[in-house]
């Protein structure tokens, strides 16, 4: 009882935290012809970072879906599992817009009149609004459910996808989208495709026939630009709406998470010293590319690749790997602390001695590990002056 009044409290002091950032905002839309009303979160920092950009996530649905992502969002932004976003909400259950909204025609699949408006609407009039009134990157997430989870799959199958990222929840596929889908997942050649599908136990056999079909189409899809995750629940459709999201997240945002071990053992594990080294370059320099993120270089990731740098060719690219972390993170000490090493290694103690200090400087005062890593220093020095032997040290090291 305890446990649960706990995650009742934390969810409300969560979404009164987050309602204070959202902004309500009426749209006047041209193509709509009417006013649409929009809820627009921004991240706590957004006024502090002046020059950051920020992914940008379209939720439709907003009255069902908007709290809840943003909710998801702000854990793992702070979690360091996402970047943190702006996040745009359409409302389309005042007056039933949704089935204007999304409508399509039966004998083709493709939208309305009504259902081309609200195409345009987005891809048109709420893009030029947000690149001109918000700081955002290029990379574009959007969200729907059941009908709407099916409209957003039209700014997916067009020429040049809009988006980076579909989240479908309980889709109500239309009679062609399993095909459209197949086909044009096929040919994708630019940029990654991020495609989440769920499925609740509780939709209609109709329904559940699409997504499954669809399934079968998409796991058949050889493209590594298309990055396709799917999930089936054995709960209520509005249940799923809360089981989708955070595992929409984990999957759309692996890339900018720290190295997992899943990561590692996939992709790093059997590189060499150099290729390690290029490859968590790379990462982050995707991740600032994608998501405006210009992140320091995470020591969890520093450490999840020096296992391969010190065992392999002989250390021979501790130098390499200590002017990489300096480069991208030269407040830190650890990159002037595997210089050292490489000096110390070589037994060119002076100019181990020079680093292992720069990096000493680095350390803030009362530095816990400041003890630690003056050991560097005094160690040389006896090495230096002759008064411990290296091979001692490369005995105890062994024995270690």
């Amino acid at each position: 009882m305890k446990k649960l009044l706990l995650i009742t409290f934390f969810l409300s002091y969560t979404i009164f935290s987050f309602s204070q950032d959202i902004k309500i905002k009426k749209f006047n839309s041209i193509e709509l012809n009417n006013d649409r009303y929009l809820k627009i979160y921004l991240p706590d920092n957004y006024d502090k970072e002046t020059t950051k950009l920020y992914p940008v996530a379209i939720v439709l649905d907003a009255e069902y879906l908007f709290d809840v992502y943003v909710g998801n969002a702000i854990l793992f932004a702070n979690k360091d599992e996402a970047p943190e976003q702006i996040i745009v909400g359409i409302n389309q259950n005042y007056y039933d817009e949704r089935y204007r909204d999304c409508s399509y025609q039966k004998e083709n699949s493709l939208p309305t009149e009504e259902g081309l408006r609200f195409y345009r609407f987005i891809n048109r009039e709420l893009f030029q609004y947000l690149e001109e009134n918000y700081r955002v990157s290029p990379f574009k997430t959007i969200v729907g459910s059941t009908l709407t989870a099916n409209f957003i799959n039209y700014f997916l199958i067009e020429e040049y996808p809009s988006f980076n990222a579909f989240i479908n929840i309980n889709p109500y596929y239309a009679i062609d989208m399993p095909l459209l889908l197949h086909q044009k997942t096929q040919s994708l050649k630019d940029e990654n495709i991020y495609y989440y599908l769920s499925n609740g136990k509780n939709n209609s056999e109709n329904i559940q026939t699409k997504i499954n079909e669809t399934k079968a189409l998409l796991d058949s899809v050889q493209n590594p630009k298309f990055k396709y995750k799917y999930e089936a629940f054995n709960n209520n459709t509005t249940a799923t709406i809360g089981q989708s999201i955070p595992s929409a997240l984990a999957s759309i945002f692996e890339l900018y998470s720290p190295i997992s071990t899943d990561e590692f053992e996939n992709n790093i594990k059997n590189l060499s010293p150099a290729d390690a080294i290029a490859y968590l370059e790379n990462k982050y320099v995707e991740i600032e590319y994608l998501f405006g993120s210009n992140l320091k270089l995470r020591q969890k990731d520093i450490f999840a690749i020096e296992s391969i740098i010190l065992d392999k060719e002989n250390g021979d690219y501790l130098k390499n790997f200590g002017e990489m972390i300096n480069k991208l993170y030269k407040d830190s000490p650890i990159g002037d602390y595997y210089i050292g090493r490489y000096y110390e290694t070589g037994k060119k103690y002076k100019l181990a001695l020079k680093y292992y200090k720069n990096g000493y400087m680095k350390l803030p005062e009362g530095d816990p590990n400041a003890d630690g890593y003056y050991e560097n220093i005094e160690r040389v020095l006896n090495k230096r002056d002759g008064i411990i032997d290296d091979s001692e040290t490369e005995n105890e090291e062994n024995k270690q």
